[in-house]
């Protein structure tokens, strides 16, 4: 952040607070120490979330029938 426009900075710092507050509801805090810790807090929401979701299925694939076999 110390190269980074002052513009830019202001830009980022509105979206770190934009996402702060709309995660407050699923148990973020209001501000984070760092953008690691807000990081984490936003991988382990993913985490929770997407392991309420069904596994793939893998399918094998189906052979296409040779000249010979036919």
């Amino acid at each position: 952040p110390l190269t980074m426009p002052p513009e830019l900075l202001r830009a980022h710092q509105k979206l770190d607070a934009a996402v702060d507050k709309a995660y407050e509801l699923s148990g973020g805090k209001k501000t984070y120490k760092s953008d690691a810790e807000r990081v984490a807090f936003l991988l382990e929401l993913y985490q929770k979330y997407t392991s309420l979701l069904p596994a793939d299925s893998v399918r094998p694939k189906r052979r296409a029938k040779s000249a010979a076999a036919q």
